[in-house]
């Protein structure tokens, strides 16, 4: 940023401006903090399915926060292709080369992840469209990127315990299901998506995928009993309507926070067993 300067302060001025040199170097970070919950809270719930927490794990856990910081760099010169931004490329090649050489030593532990790698490629390139059709902010490009995140929680899974299982991929849908549902209540704020009906029928049709999920044995039933917080979330939501859209979004954010962390509570105690094995 630049500073105001008189034209006799001119020297004086050029020197406490930052050169281009060090705002290069400064790093860039997501600006939405709430990814950050989401991908942390389904990481957790992934390393809780495998009881337990190895060097691999926390391998696992610095290439998904480094995949994840790609997306920000990379959405912003998107949107800004007709210029250079050397920030967000140098920092977006440093995340996504960190990432992908965490992914291949990963890969060669684990050749099971590999499907996981797909589908975070797939997400990113959808995410790119996306930008470039103007559509950044859609539904469908949300639940997409919602997805992706929680993808964090099967690799979890698959790089501490080798391989992947259907109980592995259950918790990952339940992790976007419930996470995506935010999507639904934040847009109730807004003037032009302030209808209750598309959230009804999202909360609605979660619900019957969970239920799914437990009879076909992919969750246990106090894991997918866990949703039932979203339910509540959303039932509250409509007690409260007229201060949801009204309140401050700090306000929002503790209020969704909470329940996010009520929920990865649950979901993580309920996949531990009484006691963990001896080491």
């Amino acid at each position: 940023m630049a500073l105001s300067s008189l034209s006799f302060l001119t020297n004086d001025s050029e020197s406490k401006k930052p050169s281009k040199y060090l705002l290069w170097c400064r790093p860039t970070f997501a600006p939405e903090q709430g990814v950050l919950l989401v991908l942390f809270g389904s990481f957790l719930t992934g390393a809780s399915l495998a009881q337990q927490w190895n060097q691999w794990t926390n391998l696992a856990l610095l290439c998904v926060f480094f995949a994840l910081q790609v997306e920000h760099p990379y959405v912003v010169q998107l949107k800004q292709r007709r210029t250079w931004k050397p920030r967000f490329l140098i920092w977006g090649g440093i995340y996504g080369i960190s990432a992908l050489s965490l992914a291949v030593v990963l890969w060669f532990h684990s050749p099971v992840l590999l499907p996981i790698y797909l589908l975070a490629i797939a997400a990113l390139i959808a995410d790119g469209v996306a930008v470039l059709h103007q559509k950044h902010k859609c539904i469908t490009n949300e639940l997409i990127s919602f997805a992706a995140i929680c993808l964090a929680s099967p690799l979890a899974y698959g790089a501490t315990t080798g391989n992947l299982s259907m109980e592995a991929f259950g918790m990952w849908i339940l992790n976007t299901l419930f996470f995506s549902s935010a999507i639904y209540t934040i847009k109730l704020r807004k003037k032009r998506t302030q209808s209750l009906t598309p959230g009804i029928i999202y909360h609605g049709l979660s619900a019957l995928i969970i239920v799914g999920l437990y009879e076909l044995d992919c969750l246990s039933l106090i894991t997918a009993l866990s949703f039932a917080v979203v339910l509540i979330k959303f039932g509250i939501v409509n007690c409260v309507l007229e201060w949801y859209r009204q309140a401050k979004f700090q306000a929002i954010a503790i209020f969704e926070t909470r329940f996010a962390l009520v929920y990865t509570a649950i979901a993580c105690i309920s996949v531990l067993p009484a006691h963990l094995p001896p080491r």
